[in-house]
């Protein structure tokens, strides 16, 4: 049953990966097999998160490739290299993300937009120059990361909630047009993962003890809690799992 989720051989590309979930999910990837491509805008600390991970696998297993996912041109570059200096992009896990806390009376339309671009627009770019490769070749993963915000909402975040609700979309979207071709495109939304970014979330005793109240599982999820899933879609034990978006938030939105 083992051979169902080995990665062996298939090359991953994470966005938004130099850190947090996208960080534990190229883990996860490599951990399964995968040679996996990191990626990010910030190039020193791209390159500290590729030799913090490759220190842990085989030489050529872990590399990184810095590029802007909100363009357009950027996003082909990106997924160029990952195929001439790499290997056939067999897996694309969409993370890159960015929140704005602000209420909407407030909200500047710039802000609305940066939101926007980089949380949805960004995994259609990237999205498209990958199924560019993978319909052709008949076979490809993709794996969107949503939020419980792809279904719930919360004040001050509306740009955010409209994204992770378009991204559910536009997983549907791909999976629409693509899956005849042999690609599966999926989401995963996570609840609330305790991160380095969400750190001073978890120290606000208001909010974290409404956390540990709302969510069934009382606690926060980890980074580690999303390697499963994300091991799953990528793999051949998903094959006919296509179009959908798995909540792994310890059950948050199934309760009231």
């Amino acid at each position: 049953m083992n051979t169902l989720f080995d990665l062996t051989g298939r090359v991953a590309l994470v966005t938004g990966s130099s850190r947090g979930i996208g960080n534990a999910l190229a883990r996860g990837l490599a951990d399964a097999g995968a040679t996996v491509v990191l990626n990010g805008i910030n190039v020193e600390r791209l390159k500290a998160a590729e030799a913090a991970l490759a220190a842990d696998f085989a030489p050529g297993r872990v590399h990184s490739c810095a590029f802007d996912v909100t363009s357009d041109v950027e996003a082909a570059r990106g997924v160029s290299w990952v195929e001439e200096n790499v290997g056939p992009l067999g897996i694309l896990v969409n993370n890159a993300g960015i929140q704005h806390r602000v209420p909407m009376l407030e909200l500047d339309v710039k802000d609305w937009e940066r939101v926007l671009t980089t949380d949805l627009t960004s995994a259609f770019l990237v999205g498209r120059e990958a199924a560019r490769h993978m319909v052709p070749r008949g076979r490809g993963k993709i794996i969107n990361i949503c939020s419980v915000q792809t279904d719930l909402a919360r004040p001050t975040i509306a740009p955010y909630v409209a994204a992770k609700g378009g991204l559910r979309n536009l997983t549907r979207a791909m999976t629409a047009e693509w899956a005849g071709s042999g690609l599966q495109i999926n989401g995963i939304a996570p609840g609330y993962i305790h991160t380095e970014m969400t750190q001073n979330l978890v120290d606000d005793p208001d909010f974290n003890s409404w956390i540990l109240g709302r969510t069934p599982a009382h606690r926060w999820g980890t980074v580690g809690d999303l390697a499963g899933p994300a091991v799953w879609l990528a793999s051949d034990a998903s094959n006919f799992v296509n179009g959908q978006t798995i909540f792994v938030d310890g059950g948050m939105t199934v309760v009231v």
